[in-house]
C-alpha cells in the first residue's frame, strides 16, 4: 500500500510538473510546440493525474486506510529548524487533488479551442501548468512550509494570467493589484509558519495533529488565537472575502478559461482549504472561529447586494462566487466539516461551467428574447422588494459603487506597497549610480598623463 501510495501520489504531482517543463523548455529554447501538441500533452497530463486520484482513492477505500504521509527528506536543518518535505494524503486532500485534476483538464481542453492562434497561447498553457502544479502541491503538503511554497505558485500564476493582455493597461493594473493583496495576506500564513515551529517545533501536520482532525493542536488557547488569526488573514486575501474582496471582480480581465478556474472554482476555495486543513488550530481558537462566521456571512450578503448592480456576466458570477464562498466560510467557522467540503465541490463544478459557457451565454438569451418577442421577466429573490422603499436608493448606491471598497483596497493596501517598492527602487538607483560613479574615477587617467605615453591607466 505505501509503494502504491508513493507511486500514484507522485503521479498527481508530477504531471503537471513534467508539463511544465516541457512546455517551459520549449519556450525558453525559442521553439515552442504547436498547438496541436500543446492541446495532446495538456489532456495526457491531467489524465494521467486524474486516473492517479482515482486508483489511489479506491485503494485506499479498499484497505480501509484513512491518510498516509510520504516523507520526502528535509531540505535543510540547523539545531533549531528543520524544513521538512513531505506530502500527506487524505480524504480532504484527495478530494481537492481530484477536483483540481478534472477541472484543469476541462478548461485545457475549452483553452485549447478558445485560445486558438492567440499570440500568448503558450504563455497561457505554462501559467496554467505552473498553477496546477502549485495547487496540487497545496492540498497534498504535509507542512505549513510546503503549504506557503505552493501558495505563492497559486498567487504568482493567478497574478499573472489576470495580466494576461499586458499590452492594455486596465489587466495590467488589476494584476498588479491582485499581486498586492496576495502578498499582504500571505505575511498571514509566513507569519503563522514562523509562530508554529516557534511554539511546537515543527511544521508537520503528522507532528501537529497526530492520527487526524480531532486529536487537535498542541497549542495553548492564546498561541492558538494568533495563530488562527493570521491563518484566517491568509485565507481571506486568497478567498477575497471582507475587507479585501475588491480585487475578485477586478480579475476578471484574464481570459475566460483562467477566470473560470482561478475564480470559480480552485484558487478562491484555496482559502476554505487552508482553514479545513487546519481545523484543529481554529477549533482551540473559538473567538475566531467566530470571526470567520461573521466575515463569511458579511461578505455574502455584501455579494449578494452588489451582484445585483453588476451589468457583465464575469462581474455577476464573481460576485455569486464570492457569496458561496463567504457562506461555505461561515460553515466552517461553525465547526462543519463535511458539509462545506461537498458544498467546495458542487459549487466550483458548477461555477467552472457557467464561467465557460459565459461567451455564449447573452448570444443565446438574445436569440431567445428575439424569438419571444420582448425580455424575459426577472426570476429569483430581488432585493429592491424586499428593502424599505426608503433605503432602495441608498441600497442601490451603495451596490453601485460596491461598498466603496475599491477605493479602501487601493489606499490601504496598493499604494503603501507600491510607495514601499518605489523607495527601495530609488535606494537601488542611488547605490548604482554612486557605484557607476566610483568606478569611473577610478578608471580616469591620473593628472599629468598623456595618453599612449605607458604612463596612463
Amino acid at each position: 500500500m505505501s509503494a502504491l501510495a508513493g507511486w500514484g501520489t507522485f503521479a498527481i504531482v508530477g504531471a503537471p510538473a513534467v508539463l511544465l517543463a516541457i512546455l517551459g523548455a520549449s519556450s525558453l529554447a525559442g521553439r515552442p510546440l504547436p498547438e496541436r501538441v500543446v492541446g495532446i500533452l495538456v489532456k495526457l497530463a491531467f489524465i494521467v493525474s486524474l486516473a492517479s486520484c482515482f486508483v489511489l482513492a479506491a485503494r485506499m477505500a479498499a484497505s480501509d486506510v484513512p491518510r498516509f504521509s510520504i516523507p520526502l527528506g528535509e531540505w535543510f536543518a540547523t539545531p533549531d529548524y528543520h524544513f521538512e518535505l513531505g506530502l500527506l494524503v487524505d480524504h480532504l486532500s484527495l478530494t481537492f487533488a481530484t477536483l483540481t485534476a478534472a477541472l484543469c483538464g476541462l478548461v485545457g481542453a475549452f483553452a485549447h479551442r478558445y485560445l486558438h492562434r492567440e499570440p500568448g497561447y503558450h504563455r497561457f498553457f505554462i501559467l496554467l501548468s505552473l498553477f496546477a502544479l502549485g495547487m496540487m502541491l497545496t492540498v497534498l503538503a504535509g507542512s505549513l512550509e510546503m503549504v506557503y511554497a505552493a501558495w505563492e505558485l497559486v498567487g504568482l500564476s493567478s497574478a499573472l494570467l489576470i495580466a494576461f493582455y499586458h499590452e492594455r493597461r486596465q489587466p495590467l493594473q488589476n494584476g498588479f493589484l491582485t499581486f498586492a493583496v496576495y502578498r499582504v495576506c500571505d505575511l498571514g500564513l509566513l507569519s503563522a509558519v514562523v509562530l508554529v515551529h516557534h511554539f511546537c517545533g515543527t511544521g508537520a501536520f503528522e507532528k501537529l495533529f497526530g492520527a487526524g482532525s480531532e486529536a487537535g493542536a498542541p497549542l495553548s488557547e492564546n498561541q492558538a488565537i494568533v495563530v488562527a488569526l493570521l491563518l484566517f488573514v491568509a485565507a481571506i486575501g486568497k478567498s477575497a472575502q471582507l475587507p479585501v474582496s475588491g480585487w475578485l471582480p477586478r480579475a476578471m480581465e484574464g481570459p475566460t478559461p483562467s477566470s473560470a478556474i482561478f475564480y470559480g472554482a480552485l484558487s478562491v476555495h484555496a482559502g476554505a482549504f487552508l482553514l479545513l486543513r487546519t481545523a484543529p488550530i481554529f477549533e482551540n481558537a473559538p473567538l475566531v472561529s467566530w470571526l470567520v462566521v461573521v466575515v463569511g456571512l458579511l461578505t455574502a450578503a455584501h455579494a449578494a447586494l452588489v451582484e445585483q448592480t453588476q451589468t457583465d456576466i464575469k462581474g455577476a458570477l464573481a460576485y455569486a462566487s464570492l457569496t458561496q464562498v463567504g457562506i461555505i466560510l461561515a460553515e466552517i467557522g461553525l465547526g462543519l466539516r463535511l458539509i462545506p467540503l461537498l458544498h467546495i465541490v458542487g459549487h466550483a463544478c458548477s461555477r467552472s461551467l457557467q464561467f465557460l459557457r459565459a461567451p455564449s451565454l447573452l448570444h443565446d438569451l438574445h436569440q431567445v428574447e428575439s424569438a419571444v418577442g420582448e425580455h424575459l421577466a426577472h426570476t429569483g429573490m430581488r432585493f429592491e422588494r424586499i428593502a424599505p422603499a426608503g433605503a432602495r436608493a441608498w441600497l442601490y448606491r451603495l451596490a453601485l459603487e460596491r461598498a466603496y471598497l475599491d477605493e479602501l483596497l487601493d489606499k490601504l493596501i496598493v499604494r503603501p506597497f507600491q510607495g514601499v517598492f518605489q523607495f527601495f527602487d530609488g535606494l537601488e538607483q542611488r547605490w548604482l549610480a554612486g557605484l557607476e560613479s566610483v568606478l569611473r574615477g577610478r578608471a580616469r587617467p591620473p593628472t599629468g598623463a598623456v595618453e599612449g605615453d605607458g604612463s596612463g591607466v
